[in-house]
């Protein structure tokens, strides 16, 4: 039995956690579920796979229920304790001492207890403290807890990495990778051609190289093109990858006329608009987003012709936050006019955005 422990949007990771495990034709019963984590049962396969999620932090194998569940953790020197559900002190430190007096009886144990932390940080088991073990426990609305321990972690270093030392950057334009490896789960597509027709810099492209996907990528704008290809060269010489991207200089409207080839899916988060300078009101906000549909709704007519049948899209459209601190998401009918089905859609934002991500999965009907 596993845990799995979500980001810092538990509602998209745990959608993506359930496309990710469809996609990689792992079997995953569910057992039940708190804020921010699920507990499941699995084969361990699901650990050679855990470094492909974006929005889950770590994987945790479950070893029993309560305190007397302690007694089967395996032994380790130096270990933290993490706590999920919890804010406490007092018990994160009972907890420790619990865990530190079991694990005396079968040698020398030191409690590592970070400032301020109730639950220990990737950075710090990858890089700080490798040898360090992180027993976990969750937490469930009655007080009662799961008791496990730490076997994978997302790795924060290769996901900055990606960003932040590719020779092109651009962060107010580009999505940030962990959002594009999300978005590559969504689709819940394994196999096949996979197209982004807003490629930008080529962030949701490095997502499709590191997997070994058939990689094909386009952008109106010559300029973006160009730098798309520099980061996907740095990409295969930083990652040793043999697999790159064809990219083409296209208008999403057009792609017929640039592509032959049929597509199992397309991940893209196309132009959302201006920046805004203050939170529209309601009127406003429609406004927008129905200026902005006369260019989806030419795109997703370019899509029906270089889709395959059943064939999957994840596309952020834009959602307002208003001035009133709602938000604004336009049910777009006119997709299934063109033979499109909505899967599901999922938020992504911040307290302080204006302008939020309304990811839409979507379907073309056979």
């Amino acid at each position: 039995m596993y845990g799995m422990i979500l980001g810092k949007n538990p509602e998209l990771g745990r959608a993506e956690f359930y496309s990710f495990a469809r996609r990689f034709g792992l079997r995953v019963k569910p057992i039940e579920e708190g804020k921010n984590w699920i507990v499941f049962e699995s084969k361990p396969s699901i650990e050679r796979h855990f470094r492909w999620l974006g929005g889950s932090l770590k994987l945790v194998r479950i070893v029993g229920e309560g305190e007397e569940a302690i007694k089967d953790l395996e032994y380790a020197k130096l270990f933290t304790v993490s706590l999920y559900g919890k804010d406490d002190w007092k018990l994160w430190r009972k907890l420790g001492s619990t865990v530190k007096k079991e694990f005396k009886k079968k040698g020398p144990a030191k409690f590592f207890k970070p400032a301020k932390v109730y639950s220990m940080p990737a950075e710090l088991i990858l890089k700080g403290f490798p040898e360090t073990k992180d027993v976990v426990f969750l937490f469930r609305d009655d007080g009662s807890f799961l008791v496990g321990e730490t076997v994978k972690v997302t790795d924060p270093f290769e996901l900055k990495k990606l960003d932040v030392e590719r020779p092109v950057q651009r962060p107010i334009l580009s999505i940030p990778p962990r959002l594009a490896r999300i978005m590559v789960n969504l689709t819940e597509v394994r196999k096949g051609l996979f197209l982004d027709p807003f490629c930008g810099i080529g962030t949701v492209l490095q997502e499709f190289v590191l997997q070994g996907l058939p990689a094909y990528g386009s952008d109106r704008d010559p300029e973006r093109v160009r730098e798309a290809r520099r980061n996907i060269e740095w990409l295969r010489r930083e990652f040793r990858l043999k697999n790159s991207a064809r990219i083409e200089v296209c208008d999403a409207r057009k792609l017929k006329r640039c592509f032959r080839e049929r597509f199992d899916a397309i991940v893209t988060e196309p132009y959302l608009g201006k920046p805004l300078k203050r939170n529209p009101g309601r009127g406003e906000a429609i406004k927008l987003a129905n200026e902005l549909d006369r260019l989806y709704f030419s795109v997703f007519e370019s899509f029906s012709d270089v889709l395959k049948r059943n064939g999957r899209v994840v596309f952020v459209f834009p959602a307002y936050r208003l001035r009133d601190g709602s938000i604004y998401r336009k049910d777009r009918k006119w997709l299934r006019k063109l033979g499109f089905e909505v899967l599901s859609r999922h938020l992504d934002y911040e307290e302080r955005h204006r302008l939020v991500r309304d990811i839409h999965v979507i379907r073309k009907r056979s």
